[in-house]
């Protein structure tokens, strides 16, 4: 793989990932005209549940789905200037425009209104976009096992990239892919956010992996693992070192999680041969999905890696993909039970939902 970084004309860095070595030089610049990115993002801790909410006010302006001709994640062509310059690209990541959080996010940590409760502090983190394809019209399914390659080569390098950056706390790479999953970028791309704090999600994992380590000796995650593939019930493909499964108590109509078969805590951490063979495992799930109603799949997918700096021996990487839609033209909508308490009710056993897709092969 091929590495080129770059700089926008608003100073933010792109880099280009390209599968050959004899690729010809990204030397393309940036003609626009662009201001200095105005991001003012900040954290509030809920004293309520004690989890971190970002405020990100400036979002609202950001690209709301343009005409393919105009899309900003297309390739540059002579008369309509897009994020990137080149004429064409196999992945490139770049810093996004609109960030949830910001790097130069500044200012001292505070309480809301100085009263001692509400504990505020800078959104200071780091947000970019991955291309996955200069093809506009193209999806991650429709990509080859050496392309995933790439992007998985991709997601390490930012991952490593962002884990050095002070005060980042946890690194998510991830894709939105539909409509009715909120994208307003059609384009196939995904996006790596870096925290500036550890998500709930992952404290709670990393909580639960601490408790049955004391108990068992074992990690959680990898008995689990075991059992999934002893039993077989659930479980939708299997390479030489993953395995992809329907987790026994999903909680969405369509729910895959891809583990490796061994205890690694990030992206960084996997071998060539575990890169590829995830490659061909998640292709495999994804064209599955992509079959299962007879359309494309809306889904969210995304790397659940250890924190950068803490509890490391707790985490175990794993892949998840989800989908709201329970039929080809039903959605699950997060109502009263799931958004009001986080209680989850799927419409469907994790069994049904594994043979749907073990046929859909």
């Amino acid at each position: 793989m091929k590495r080129t970084l770059r700089h926008l004309a608003d100073g933010r860095e792109i880099i280009y990932f390209d599968e050959g070595e004899d690729t010809a030089p990204r030397t393309a610049e940036d003609t626009r005209d662009l201001p200095a990115v105005a991001a003012s993002s900040e954290i509030r801790l809920d004293p309520l549940t004690g989890e971190w909410v970002a405020m990100a006010a400036h979002r609202q302006t950001r690209t709301y789905k343009p005409p393919a001709d105009l899309c900003p994640l297309c390739p540059s062509k002579p008369g309509k200037p897009s994020e990137i310059p080149e004429p064409d690209y196999d992945v490139v990541v770049f810093e996004n425009r609109f960030p949830s959080f910001e790097e130069g996010a500044s200012g001292p940590q505070s309480t809301l209104d100085d009263l001692g409760l509400v504990r505020t502090a800078p959104g200071k983190g780091r947000c970019e976009v991955v291309c996955f394809t200069s093809d506009h019209n193209g999806s991650f399914a429709g990509l080859s096992a050496s392309r995933v390659r790439t992007v998985v080569d991709a997601w390490a390098d930012r991952t490593a990239a962002l884990s050095g950056i002070d005060g980042l706390e946890q690194v998510f790479p991830f894709e939105n892919r539909g409509e009715e999953i909120g994208v307003t970028l059609s384009h196939p791309h995904g996006q790596i956010y870096g925290y500036p704090f550890v998500t709930p999600k992952t404290r709670r994992m990393l909580d639960v992996a601490r408790a049955y380590s004391e108990e068992h000796g074992r990690h959680v995650l990898g008995d689990v693992l075991a059992a999934e593939r002893q039993v077989g019930t659930r479980v939708i493909a299997e390479g030489r070192h993953w395995t992809a499964f329907v987790p026994p108590a999903a909680r969405w109509p369509v729910h895959v999680q891809i583990v490796p078969h061994r205890q690694v805590p990030d992206i960084p951490a996997l071998t060539g041969a575990e890169r590829d063979d995830f490659a061909e495992v998640y292709l495999d799930v994804l064209r599955r999905c992509e079959k299962l109603y007879d359309r494309p799949l809306p889904y969210i997918a995304g790397w659940h890696q250890a924190p950068v700096r803490i509890d490391r021996e707790l985490g175990w990487l794993h892949f998840e993909l989800f989908s709201i839609l329970r039929a080809p033209d039903k959605l699950k909508y997060l109502a009263g039970s799931e958004s009001g308490e986080a209680v989850w009710i799927n419409d469907a056993t994790p069994e049904q939902i594994a043979q749907r897709l073990r046929a859909a092969g």
